[in-house]
């Protein structure tokens, strides 16, 4: 049950988020690079700008200088980025588990050095505050730089303040029109492609019932909803036909929702844990009439090929991340957003239980958001 084109796409006037006063174009651009080395979700909120970069400079090579899973994202996928260069694990700007070391100084020289001798044009930070990210682009010896810039940080040539709880996709559409990149929506698109359905296929095959995917995971294990609650709303959805989705490191967070389910049905939901491509991810994703779980990269992958989602956020997340519309998604908050364990709350620190702070959310409100959204779908 994919959105209706146009209802899920907000406008108004000529650009979304941006300043008022247009920014003149950088002249004779024939190469960008831009950085964006994080996770899956954040390449996905910036899609909208990087999509306003490639309209403005339609004759460019687009590097995005970013991490292994957006090579394997965009392989083979039309979208605004012509290559992806893998960025090494660099202090401060590295989408790595903390167990890789960062990489020396001699070693990021021989990374940057075949960059900086290839020539950009532009090179644009799109990675975060800027205090380590505006240096690593200033080695690449672009023409002209631009990024956004916490206080402290370097300033590239052209710069937009960076604040706290500004949403990501506003945030990087300002910094386009920095560049003359006018954006025109704030609704991310990824392309879904004949293999990403095909991949999907082998893994769950194709039945008439609405498809129902429920992904327990998140790379913080603060931001996820607890799964048995995921299970029972899952099993709310009538007529559904549900599978639960996760990678080798979340089998145990798959079987807390089956048991979830199970134990409001007496019957277990389909479940795939770690037979799945990425491509194939998208592929089931775009298939799904609805997408059910926390805020996660599939989470945001589901709602940029057009999926309705339900999911439950932190407080700190929010106001960065969360969907920007309400036509096909609902979004559930935990204000505390504070350690099951300890109380912790997210912004206070990491207390190292890797438990969840969503837990705060009464499963009632996440089975009714449900509910109203798979109503609204036409299924029942």
């Amino acid at each position: 049950m994919n959105a209706p084109p146009g209802l899920s796409t907000v406008t108004s006037g000529p650009a979304l988020g941006v300043p008022a006063d247009p920014v003149p174009p950088v002249p004779d651009v024939g190469r960008i690079a831009i950085l964006r080395a994080n996770g899956l979700g954040d390449l996905i909120v910036a899609e909208p700008a990087l999509a306003a970069v490639r309209a403005t400079y339609p004759e460019a090579e687009i590097t995005l200088l970013g991490a292994p899973h957006h090579d394997a994202l965009l392989a083979g996928r039309p979208s605004p980025v012509d290559r992806v260069v893998v960025v090494p694990p660099v202090h401060g700007v590295r989408a790595y588990p903390h167990s890789v070391p960062d990489v020396s100084e001699d070693e990021l020289e021989a990374w940057v050095a075949p960059l900086r001798a290839y020539g950009y044009d532009l090179a644009i930070q799109m990675h975060g505050g800027g205090g380590n990210s505006n240096r690593l682009l200033d080695r690449l010896g672009a023409r002209v730089t631009a990024g956004t810039a916490a206080p402290g940080a370097p300033r590239p040539d052209r710069w937009v303040p960076y604040t706290p709880y500004q949403h990501d996709t506003l945030r990087w559409n300002e910094l386009a029109a920095a560049v003359g990149a006018r954006a025109d929506r704030v609704e991310p698109r990824l392309a879904v492609t004949a293999e990403d359905l095909a991949a999907s296929l082998d893994a769950v095959p194709a039945a008439d019932d609405p498809l129902v995917v429920v992904h327990p995971g998140a790379t913080d294990a603060r931001r996820c909803y607890p799964e048995e609650r995921l299970g029972a709303v899952a099993a709310a959805l009538p007529g559904a036909r549900v599978v639960v989705v996760g990678g080798e490191s979340e089998a145990d967070r798959v079987a807390r929702v089956a048991d979830g389910y199970r134990g409001t049905t007496g019957h277990d939901p389909e479940t795939v844990v770690g037979s799945l491509s990425l491509p194939g991810l998208v592929g089931l994703l775009a298939r799904a009439d609805l997408v059910v779980g926390n805020d996660s990269g599939p989470r945001h992958i589901a709602g940029a090929v057009g999926t309705p989602t339900v999911a439950v956020f932190t407080y700190a997340n929010l106001a960065d991340v969360a969907p920007l519309t309400r036509v096909w998604h609902r979004v559930l908050v935990s204000w505390h957003g504070g350690c099951r364990v300890c109380g912790m709350r997210v912004l206070e620190g990491w207390c190292g239980h890797g438990e969840s702070a969503t837990h705060d959310v009464g499963v009632d409100d996440v089975r009714d958001a449900a509910l109203d959204l798979w109503t609204q779908g036409g299924v029942t």
